[in-house]
């Protein structure tokens, strides 16, 4: 099994104006490995490596007609360091989102491009994951996101109810990937999701045989010939299996 969580990918309007944004609020190195794609990585990142799951973003002409099953949420390290990042990300250019979720300790936030984040409070579980505490999807059935992911890439179940489902590299670093149950469980185009990459990278059509062994489907969301592998995961959610470019 040589499947790994590489990274994050946004769709966005300004993929370089938006990366900005999320390198500044991150503390990342930022550079493009071509036109319309900028790539988001720490300072002296050795990539691929499970100690961080980078951030890729790819410009796309309209991604605002979508809903909103991912998203990342922020560590920090005591109530003085939430304070100050979410005012720093105010001055990147984040809004706050108005959820309903007055009285939680954590804040909800948009970035310029509207995807919502969270900056948590200071959690003792997130103390050593970097800034992304976690990526979190929403899900009809946590229970079968475990079961799926959790042999997609051979990462750690630390958590598992009915309500969530909390999945680590079995490293033990890197960022936790969560599933929440929702009650809305439309198949949507989604604007984040996952990239997953085989190691060696030529395995790539034996992983997506595997994949496919537990229940992915291929997708076909006008990529044209191109060297990843479009899939969906059993609730439908779009991501892509790497290959050489």
């Amino acid at each position: 099994m040589t499947l790994e969580l590489v990274q994050v990918n946004f769709k966005a309007r300004d993929d370089s104006a938006l990366g900005r944004f999320w390198a500044q609020a991150l503390g990342w190195s930022m550079s493009s490995e071509g036109p319309g794609v900028t790539n988001l990585e720490p300072a002296g990142f050795d990539w691929p490596d499970p100690s961080a799951v980078c951030v890729d973003l790819v410009r796309v002409p309209d991604p605002e007609s979508v809903k909103y099953r991912v998203h990342i949420e922020l560590a920090t390290t005591s109530d003085a360091h939430q304070a100050e990042l979410v005012g720093r990300l105010e001055e990147l250019g984040a809004t706050h989102a108005d959820l309903g979720g007055d009285g939680m300790p954590w804040t909800v936030m948009r970035d310029p491009e509207g995807n919502m984040f969270s900056v948590l409070e200071p959690r003792e579980l997130y103390r050593d994951t970097g800034p992304v505490a976690a990526v979190v999807v929403a899900c009809a059935d946590p229970r079968e996101m475990a079961r799926f992911w959790g042999g997609a890439i051979d990462w750690t179940v630390h958590r598992l109810t009915d309500d969530g489902a909390l999945l680590r590299s079995a490293k033990g670093v890197g960022p936790y990937l969560e599933f929440r149950r929702t009650s809305d469980d439309d198949v949507v185009w989604n604007r984040i999701h996952l990239d997953v990459m085989s190691d060696p990278v030529e395995d790539q059509a034996r992983e997506v045989a595997r994949l496919e062994g537990l229940g992915a489907t291929r997708a076909d969301v006008g990529q044209g010939d191109v060297s990843w592998v479009v899939m969906a995961d059993p609730a439908g959610n779009e991501f892509c299996v790497l290959g050489r470019g």
